[in-house]
């Protein structure tokens, strides 16, 4: 089976995390979700790709919601004999002084056009390897900092060797976040080797190195990026390369993994043009380019809308740009039936998991990401009175939904916070808050929903993908402008700006937010179908037919990859 993904050489593309389908929890966010998407669009394209990341057996953790509205969390484990072939080949690593063996699990997705794509899930869950060292690739982002900086080891310099004990003929690594970064560090060593065998000395290669890596930073949030003590990483490293050449690529005081990728990548990418300008200000020096993300066509579309847009143009999931010129041709009906038919199974979801009864007529609003401090899901409750007001003149339901880090308090206080003020606004305004956050339930939240909501404080969004999938929905966004939005908003076209642009305009977002659900979007709404319907041609037609993850890879295949 491994065969035909060796007849040509491959971009090795490195994630920590990856959304390769609901029931394989190898991923905790919009990051997963946003590798998922790279990798379905490179097989829909004949891209020749092959992913790396870790198989994460425990998974990142089930959520479940208590009596009192607090987050717990349990083991969200899967089998990956159910899905993925185990490889023959098994590589070691020197892990606190000690081998630790790495096999891999093949995962394949399949293109629109059969094109293949191979995933390697590498796993330490093996009988050669002490039990510690067994559960290093059990929990996504799970253990201490030290279990952290292993799982970096596996999945960067893991993968580089299970790449070459496989036979793969690797032309480029794509560093997706800097988590992958010490793959960098294990091609230096690797081209010392090759070098010395040549009789060419023994200095670490950087130039070439640097032409065979491209590193894509996601967050311009400091603690995204990871960093780690040189004693830790003496002590779990050992001397992978020496000590006064890894400060000089990765950072004097702490080994700064963004720093090291910047340091050791040709082309470097930030996920907007807003985040590529904030991280070229933090890493002064560095030429950051700007890739706006995508998401995947075929995953992030309502069955209903899918048949809508294959009865105009069937080709619109290979070229999604198509659909700007199609959208204008779909009647206002048919657009408003393909949405409530999706509107219906999300109510009928809510229902399920909350027993909160939603009404098809009124409109929703929902919130769906991670729940932490930065993303504010709590400001749409800042003023619960004026909230009530609104609602009892124009009235409106509001779904919920997220996970918070396990060692996030503040984002699990936001979860119980935001489910005691649904409890206060009950009669008036109904608020449904439903656990486990995943990808099946992502389709149900951006297709049933009427309106998206995206709150996070400037500017600290790099990009965000939620509304993007709306859009392709027929659902307009209602959002700060921060990530993509600010180049995704056309005010009253796509949907509306919460806010100014400025970065530090926080205050009066909160006001903002009322103002515009009062004043705009819900009279508009009640206005009627084919006052509402030309809202959805703009998300679909200027959003939809851009932010897509084809427009992307396409930008990488030509930008990154052909050079």
């Amino acid at each position: 089976m491994l065969a035909e993904f060796l007849r040509e050489p491959r971009i090795a593309y490195f994630t920590m995390e990856v959304a390769l389908r609901d029931e394989i929890p190898t991923y905790a966010g919009g990051l997963g979700i946003l590798a998922g998407d790279t990798v379905r669009s490179a097989a829909d394209l004949d891209v020749p790709l092959v992913a790396v990341s870790l198989v994460s057996r425990a998974g990142y953790f089930r959520q479940e919601i208590d009596a009192r509205g607090r987050q717990v969390e349990r083991d969200d484990s899967w089998d990956p004999k159910q899905f993925a072939r185990p490889s023959q080949a098994k590589i070691a690593l020197h892990i606190e002084g000690r081998e630790v063996w790495v096999r891999s699990w093949l995962y394949v997705v399949e293109g629109l056009r059969g094109h293949r794509i191979p995933v390697l899930l590498l796993d330490t869950d093996l009988q050669e390897n002490r039990e510690d060292d067994r559960r290093i690739t059990h929990y996504l982002y799970g253990g201490d900092e030290a279990n952290r900086l292993k799982q970096e080891m596996v999945l960067g310099i893991g993968g580089v060797r299970m790449l070459h004990a496989l036979g793969f003929d690797t032309r480029q690594y794509h560093l997706n976040e800097g988590h992958s970064a010490l793959l960098a560090l294990e091609l230096l060593r690797w081209f010392v080797r090759s070098r010395q065998e040549v009789g060419s000395g023994s200095a670490y290669d950087v130039p070439r190195v640097r032409q065979l890596c491209n590193f894509t930073t996601h967050t311009p949030i400091e603690a995204g990026h990871d960093q780690f003590s040189y004693d830790l990483v003496e002590r779990v490293m050992g001397d992978l390369v020496g000590l006064g050449e890894l400060k000089a690529l990765a950072g004097e005081q702490r080994l700064n993994m963004t720093r090291l990728a910047l340091n050791l990548s040709e082309y470097v990418n930030g996920v907007s043009t807003r985040h590529a300008e904030i991280s070229r200000s933090s890493f002064p020096g560095f030429r950051i380019h700007a890739v706006v993300n995508g998401v995947h066509a075929g995953t992030w579309t309502s069955p209903d809308f899918v048949r809508l847009y294959d009865q105009s143009l069937p080709a619109w999931r290979h070229e999604p740009e198509l659909l700007g010129r199609i959208v204008d041709l779909i009647p206002d009906e048919a657009l408003w039936d393909a949405h409530a038919n999706a509107k219906r199974a999300l109510i009928e979801r809510v229902k399920s998991l909350s027993g909160i009864e939603l009404k098809l007529e009124v409109p929703i609003l929902a919130f769906a990401r991670r729940m932490t401090a930065y993303k504010r899901p709590d400001l749409l409750f800042s003023d619960l009175e004026r909230l009530k007001r609104i609602a009892r003149v124009l009235p409106f339901q509001v779904v919920i939904a997220g996970k918070a880090h396990p060692h996030d308090e503040p984002g699990k206080q936001l979860i119980e916070t935001i489910i005691g003020h649904g409890r206060e606004l009950a009669g008036v305004i109904p608020v449904a808050y439903l656990p486990n956050y995943g990808m099946r339930m992502a389709l149900e939240l951006v297709s049933g929903a009427d309106v998206w909501l995206n709150t996070p404080l400037r500017p600290l969004e790099a990009s965000g993908t939620s509304g993007m999938k709306a859009a392709f929905n027929g659902v307009p966004s209602l959002s700060i402008l921060d990530g993509w939005w600010s180049e995704g908003c056309i005010e009253g076209v796509t949907g509306w700006a919460i806010g100014n642009n400025a970065s530090s305009a926080e205050d009066g977002d909160a006001a903002s937010l009322y103002d515009k659900l009062e004043a705009v979007v819900l009279p508009l709404y009640r206005s009627g179908v084919h006052a509402w319907a030309p809202l959805m041609r703009g998300a679909i037609g200027k959003n939809a037919a851009y932010f897509n993850s084809h427009r992307m890879m396409r930008r990488y295949a030509i930008e990154a990859y052909i050079r």
